[in-house]
């Protein structure tokens, strides 16, 4: 398939290209700017301006919704809508340009891997935890605030109001978690860092189910913007069109439901595995006020209670562990507990060969 049909495909149509003079003018800048927003990550802003020189940039025209600016692997090229102003495409260019770092090819130049986005040969993997990631790194470069934003039902902070903020609300909850450099060099470097750290704190199973939660996220939008982009072509209102508005009803109720169904998971799958971990008073205080703070990362519905009953449930465990840990008994509940649990593990190992018709009468005994 060739570039332009590709680009016809997504409805991408060339205008004009962007001159030389300009594009060295933003590889400059954008550079320096990532550089300086991360100048421990190896980086070599003459290597990185040589770099992003030779991307190709063009204006083109573009479907409603779709991306202001998008990042073409296939032939190393930047497209921008043309509705952009000339002094803004510095901005846009920046998430881009990552992405043209991110890459990873193989010997027969196909896409492999793009920051924590797999491309296997049947199905990609982590294309919404790596647009949530490359976003929240562009949000960082060009210093965008926080703000407050709704979106289907759900309200929350973000310094990324109009791109992917439901993705990005859900990521910057893992980054709060692992370390935000971790998240950030993993993206940048494409490596699998920030995955296994993730993993180390809860467990892969649960990784990969907000992963694969994140992407389901993304696609669900991205169907919303093709049937509003088919509901404009129509003239009239008719059957097929209260359908199509039926239908982004139900992909906006079901990112509604995925989107708090994963932030509970975080929510549970981490401080679950960090309370047992607690061993100390000052390790309690450090739990206490990690999992207080989080509740400023997280999106809130109406009439959404889980994250305050949680917390509240949590607190109380935390005081009986504190008052254990304090009187010194903490160490001896935990001996008591694990023979307790070694007990009834032998029970149910030796119940086992009892039904098997294996167990010698030295084994019965316990």
């Amino acid at each position: 398939m060739s570039i332009e049909t590709d680009l016809k495909k997504d409805g991408i149509e060339v205008i004009e290209a962007l001159d030389t003079l300009k594009i060295n003018s933003m590889a400059k800048n954008l550079s320096q700017k990532i550089c300086d927003t991360f100048p421990d990550y190896g980086f070599n802003q003459n290597e990185l301006f040589i770099q992003l020189s030779r991307l190709n940039m063009y204006r083109a025209k573009m479907p409603e919704g779709m991306a202001e600016a998008n990042y073409f692997y296939k032939n190393t090229s930047i497209y921008f809508n043309e509705h952009i102003a000339n002094e803004d495409l510095e901005e846009f260019a920046i998430h881009e340009c990552i992405h043209y770092l991110q890459e990873v090819k193989d010997k027969r130049n196909y896409l492999v891997r793009m920051g924590l986005c797999d491309y296997t040969e049947f199905k990609i993997y982590g294309l919404g935890l790596n647009e949530a990631a490359v976003q929240l790194i562009s949000s960082k470069i060009n210093g965008i605030p926080k703000e407050y934003v709704k979106y289907f039902g759900i309200s929350f902070e973000t310094t990324s109001p109009s791109y992917y903020p439901l993705e990005c609300c859900l990521v910057n909850q893992l980054a709060y978690l692992t370390g935000e450099d971790i998240l950030f060099e993993s993206t940048l470097k494409s490596n699998d860092n920030f995955k296994n750290a993730f993993s180390s704190l809860t467990s892969p199973k649960v990784f990969m189910a907000i992963q694969n939660a994140i992407d389901d996220i993304l696609e669900h939008e991205e169907e919303i913007i093709k049937i509003n982009n088919k509901i404009a072509q129509i003239d009239d209102r008719n059957r097929k069109v209260d359908g199509m508005i039926e239908k982004i009803d139900e992909l906006k109720h079901e990112i509604t439901l995925t989107f708090m169904r994963t932030q509970n998971l975080i929510i549970s799958s981490y401080f679950n595995t960090a309370f047992d971990a607690i061993s100390d008073l000052e390790e309690i205080e450090e739990y206490r006020r990690k999992l207080y703070t989080f509740k400023d990362l997280i999106g809130y519905t109406e009439g959404y209670t889980f994250f305050n009953d949680y917390y509240v449930s949590k607190m109380e465990e935390l005081e009986q562990k504190y008052n254990l840990i304090e009187n010194g008994e903490y160490e001896t509940s935990l001996k008591v507990i694990t023979k307790k649990d070694n007990i009834f593990l032998h029970v149910i190992k030796t119940l086992k060969k009892i039904i098997l018709g294996s167990t010698t009468e030295e084994e019965k005994t316990y």
